[in-house]
């Protein structure tokens, strides 16, 4: 596994055949018309699905008694809990999901330890985030249920993250990705992190739910521990190899 970007066999680029570019880019302006453009009849088509698809899933109805009555007080007072339902299964899908995406890559990092170098990232630090990311997903899964909803359920958006997670999973999975890659991937999940917890802890207030908007504040303030560490190694890793690169042309 490559320390970094190398220059290597890259023939993705027009510029190494001048002559079949050219034939490509007319065939495009062919079929597809100026650049930019949306073809119409494409257009037409996706309006003509988003107009009569249907909603991605539901948030559930409450399984319990106590849930129906909670529900059923909440809306009284004018409020939504679906809402917040819906983004704490959201968060629930989405720290589970986490906890995974940290394992695989204390697992690359462990794989490579032993025959590189792996800058200023530790095991142990990796292993303290996946730790603290399942607490959150326990802390949500007891509110979830302490609302008298069922964490096992898959809200809409809880659906939505996990396919948009998808792309995460295989990049981290992938046994050519470097650890440097990896983390700048972590990096892109803690910041939608940081800003989801912001959100839970504001809706939270809303619902008049005091207690539990302040153990999401202190899950916030791992996520921004979380944050900050990633963000630091991402800037490490990246400037080092760059000097190292310069070093290696004097």
């Amino acid at each position: 596994m490559a320390k970094h970007a190398e220059t290597g066999k890259n023939r993705t680029g027009i510029d190494i055949s001048p002559m079949h570019s050219e034939r490509m880019i007319s065939g495009a302006k062919e079929y597809t018309g100026a650049s930019g453009e949306r073809v119409p009849s494409i257009a037409a088509l996706q309006r003509q699905y988003i107009e009569e698809a249907d909603p991605i899933g539901s948030v559930p109805v409450p399984g319990t008694l106590r849930g129906a009555l909670k529900t059923g007080a909440q809306k009284a007072t004018g409020k939504n809990p679906e809402v917040l339902l819906n983004k704490l299964g959201q968060r629930l899908a989405f720290e589970r999901g986490g906890v995974r995406l940290y394992d695989s890559v204390i697992n690359k990092c462990e794989a490579i330890e032993d025959r590189q170098a792996v800058g200023p990232v530790t095991v142990d630090e990796l292993q303290q985030i996946r730790d603290e990311e399942l607490e959150h997903f326990r802390l949500l899964s007891d509110c979830i249920e302490s609302l008298g909803a069922d964490p096992t359920a898959e809200t809409p958006d809880a659906d939505v993250g996990g396919v948009a997670a998808m792309g995460f999973r295989k990049v981290l999975n992938d046994p050519r990705t470097t650890l440097a890659q990896c983390l700048e991937m972590l990096l892109t999940l803690e910041l939608a992190d940081n800003a989801s917890w912001e959100l839970l802890i504001r809706l939270a207030d809303d619902m008049g739910l005091k207690d539990t908007s302040e153990q999401f504040q202190r899950a916030l303030e791992q996520e921004k521990e979380h944050l900050l560490t990633l963000r630091s190694w991402c800037e490490e890793m990246t400037l080092s190899a760059a000097s190292q690169a310069t070093e290696a042309r004097h």
